[in-house]
């Protein structure tokens, strides 16, 4: 036992989180709302355990559910003194059992990974005579990996689909989707392919099927701590307990109030019936908010609770609610508008005047329902010259531009690896054609420009975080990054759909289009579906820390039909001040 580690462990914790850390005996359920630093008392707890000697960091696993947020996880530990627990997602935990599994259950080398699904799946729909384009080939993907995340092949897809009132994509019919789905399966095996879903499906039928390598894994699987629980699909859970077996050492932590992924297969219930589950679990709750102000808590909080959140006050795992620890701010603003060109433009004035006032356009988001919706703000942004990036597109280290940017940088640090990353970031980049300056409009060139220049930040706050660094250091941090998929926040104005915000926070938060119809969407028929909405739209209030605009327009463009506000937010919208453009 180390007393001074423990210390540590335990050093600057709240009541709530010091709870998380001081409870060393599986299994626990930690219930975190947003902004509540469940990441420092999972971390907290882990070290704790660690320096107690209840945990041997070799047997210890935290899942995540991005790269991103595996590698802040062990950068904490890292800094807590705490080496050789390993951090992973679940694909990237369950790939490499799979990879050392292969050879002893089924023989010979594993298939290879696919990156992508979309060659593949655009060969079978053109077969099916039906027009590939790139939108659609995306839902048929998403919707397969639905399937597969579910449990469910492509001979039960229509029956599901039917049972859970799923629509499938595009309007088509669920048995054209399950022939499509079929096809897909039969192609990928003919091109002896894996994708990301067969990884978990084939380790988990490994484990099943084979009780010695399943030993052994468990013999290393000793202590499970699993983040966003609320997340976890039915697969996913199958793999936990394969991992965990007759053991109940697992912390899981999870926001019944954040679960927005149910489209994905995401089932809440696993949160929910932990406590069934595990008889004589501990349920803890984060409740203290460092995020946001309270201004925004009490608003966030009430579009929450104004649908079925109360018939369910009394389960244990319902989500908390949030007590702001912030200094308290300006009242979130409600805003209307005639038209959504005229929405976008204030947006772009009003964004303006906060960068003047001195907040950085890092510091800035405006987020969507769906992607399709910044179109409007990348013009307005654009014409009024704020640099702007659109995240959730491809990813930002497969990015072609970054790709090679990096190959230049690595090559001059051979040779200047002395230099201070600012300045010689810059050169690199100069010398190959960017500018200062962004280009007018919008599009691919200015994209490109916004990656770039991110990579510029990014040697910037490195220098200012250590004076002493040089480009060597940028480039070993770049690779880091990389590794982790931990893109650089960039220099711009974030857009970004709501999904996609998931897990960031800006000082200000701007939500417009909040019509009925579009949050919630017009499909979301059930009140299932309608909640899991109003859930969103939660989670993009919550991703403010000071400022909170939301906003909606009479009519898609100038005489165009009438809407409605958003029905969770009804009454402020409706009594928002009118502009006009």
């Amino acid at each position: 036992m180390d007393t001074r580690r423990i210390d540590a462990a335990l050093a600057d914790l709240d009541p709530e989180q010091r709870a998380v850390a001081t409870s060393l005996d599986g299994p626990v359920l930690v219930i975190a709302g947003a902004g509540t630093g469940k990441t420092t008392a999972i971390t907290h707890r882990v070290a704790h355990a660690v320096a107690a000697g209840r945990q041997d960091p070799a047997e210890t696993v935290a899942l995540t559910f991005t790269t991103r947020a595996a590698g802040n996880m062990s950068r904490r530990l890292a800094d807590l003194g705490v080496a050789n627990v390993r951090v992973r997602t679940f694909h990237s935990a369950a790939l490499r059992q799979l990879r050392w599994a292969w050879p002893a259950a089924v023989g010979g080398q594993m298939p290879e990974l696919m990156a992508t699904k979309f060659g593949l799946l655009r060969a079978v729909v053109t077969k099916e005579g039906i027009p590939a384009d790139a939108a659609l080939i995306r839902d048929l993907a998403s919707e397969i990996e639905w399937g597969k995340a579910v449990q469910v092949g492509p001979d039960g897809y229509p029956d599901q689909v039917a049972a859970v009132g799923r629509q499938p994509p595009a309007k088509l019919e669920a048995e054209l989707v399950a022939r499509i789905y079929r096809s897909y399966e039969q192609a990928k095996r003919d091109a002896g392919r894996l994708d990301f879903e067969d990884v978990l499906l084939l380790t988990v039928a490994i484990l099943e099927e084979r009780a010695d390598l399943r030993d052994r894994v468990q013999q290393s699987f000793r202590h499970l701590t699993v983040d966003e629980y609320q997340d976890v699909s039915a697969i996913q859970q199958r793999l936990l307990d394969l991992w965990l077996g007759d053991s109940d050492d697992i912390c899981v932590v999870g926001d019944p109030n954040q679960t927005i992924y149910s489209f994905a297969g995401a089932e809440a219930a696993h949160l929910r019936q932990f406590p069934g589950r595990y008889p004589g679990a501990r349920v803890l709750k984060l409740v203290r908010c460092y995020r946001c102000s309270p201004e925004i808590v009490t608003v966030a909080t009430r579009a929450l609770i104004g649908g079925n959140q109360p018939k369910v006050r009394k389960d244990p795992a319902v989500g908390a609610r949030l007590i702001s620890q912030c200094e308290s701010g300006p009242d979130p603003r409600f805003v209307v508008f005639d038209s959504e060109v005229a929405e976008a433009r204030w947006a772009a004035r009003e964004i303006s005047r906060l960068i003047e006032s001195g907040v950085e356009a890092k510091e800035i988001a405006i987020l969507v329902r769906i992607n399709s919706a910044t179109g409007a703000f990348e013009s307005a942004l654009g014409s009024a010259r704020i640099p702007y990036a659109v995240r959730g597109g491809r990813r930002f280290f497969e990015r072609p531009e970054i790709k090679r940017a990096v190959v230049l940088l690595r090559a001059s640090a051979r040779t200047k690896s002395d230099e201070r990353p600012g300045v010689a970031v810059r050169n690199v980049l100069l010398a190959d054609g960017w500018r200062p300056d962004p280009p007018a409009g919008v599009g691919a060139s200015r994209e490109t420009w916004e990656s770039l220049a991110a990579l510029v930040a990014l040697a910037d706050e490195l220098e200012a975080r250590d004076g002493n660094s040089r480009l060597a250091d940028y480039c070993a941090e770049v690779e880091r990054r990389a590794a982790d998929q931990d893109a650089p926040a960039g220099v711009g104005v974030t857009l970004a759909s709501l999904h996609a915000a998931k897990g960031l926070e800006w000082s200000a938060v701007f939500l417009p289009n909040l019509v009925d119809g579009m949050i919630p969407l017009s499909y979301a028929a059930d009140e299932a579906s309608i909640e899991e909405e109003r859930r969103l739209l939660y989670v993009g209030m919550t991703r403010a820390r000071r400022q909170l605009y939301l906003s909606w327009a009479h009519s898609r463009v100038p005489g165009g039909r009438r809407r409605s506000p958003s029905r969770f937010l009804a009454d402020e919208l409706s009594k928002a001040n009118e502009i006009r453009a």
